[in-house]
C-alpha cells in the first residue's frame, strides 16, 4: 500500500551547505538519509515530498554541523499481508512469475497462478495452463493477493509471495473474460 506519512526527525546540515538556502539543504540531507531505505514500521521510503517545518539549528561541540528538528512528508510503500495488489509481470521463470509491485518484486509460484496444471515454454518465455490455455508472459498486468511477506532492511533481500488462485485475481484479461462469462449466463436466464 502506498501512503503519505508525516515524520519528525533531527537532520544534520554539514558546514559545506551553510551558504545554501536552509530548506534546500534540509531536503538534500533528508533525501540522502531516507529515500530507498526500508523501515520496519513504514516500509520502503520512496520519496521525500515536502519539508513542512524546520526548527532552529543547534550546534554540538566538536562537530561543525548544525542540527535541526524537522517535520516532513514522505511517500512510502508498505505492503500488507492479504492485501490485493496490481502489478506487471517483470520476468517469467520455470518455477513462476515475478511481478513488479512498485519498488519490490513479488513471486507467483506456478502452483499459485491458476487451478490448472501450468507448464513453462522456454522458447516463448511463457507459462501456460494445460486445460484452460491461459498464457502468462512478461509485461502482462495481473491482480494478486500477498500471501507471504518478509521485508528486510535491504530491499533486495525482501520477499513477497503472491497468489492468483482466488476469485477476482489473475491476469486482468482473464478476470474480464470471467466477468463477461458470468454476465452472459445471468442475461440468458431472464
Amino acid at each position: 500500500m502506498y501512503q503519505l506519512i508525516k515524520v519528525q526527525d533531527t537532520v544534520r546540515i554539514p558546514p559545506k551547505d551553510f551558504g545554501k538556502p536552509l530548506k534546500q539543504s534540509v531536503l538534500k540531507a533528508l533525501r540522502e538519509n531516507y529515500e530507498g531505505k526500508v523501515d520496519s514500521d513504514v516500509g520502503v521510503i520512496l520519496a521525500i515530498s515536502q519539508v513542512e517545518d524546520i526548527g532552529e539549528g543547534k550546534l554540538i561541540p566538536g562537530d561543525g554541523a548544525s542540527y535541526h528538528d524537522v517535520v516532513f512528508t514522505a511517500l512510502a510503500f508498505n505492503p500488507q499481508l492479504h492485501e490485493v495488489v496490481t502489478g506487471k509481470v517483470s520476468e517469467i521463470a520455470q518455477f513462476g512469475a515475478f511481478v513488479k509491485l512498485g519498488p519490490i518484486d513479488g513471486l507467483v509460484h506456478v502452483s499459485q497462478i491458476t487451478d490448472d496444471y501450468i507448464s513453462y515454454n522456454e522458447k516463448t518465455g511463457t507459462l501456460m495452463g494445460k486445460e484452460s490455455g491461459k498464457v502468462l508472459k512478461e509485461n502482462d498486468v495481473v491482480r494478486a493477493r500477498i500471501v507471504t511477506l518478509s521485508i528486510k532492511p535491504v530491499i533486495t533481500e525482501s520477499k513477497i509471495g503472491l497468489t492468483m488462485r482466488q476469485p477476482g485475481l489473475g491476469k486482468l484479461e482473464w478476470i474480464e473474460k470471467e466477468k463477461k462469462k458470468k454476465g452472459g449466463k445471468k442475461g440468458g436466464n431472464k
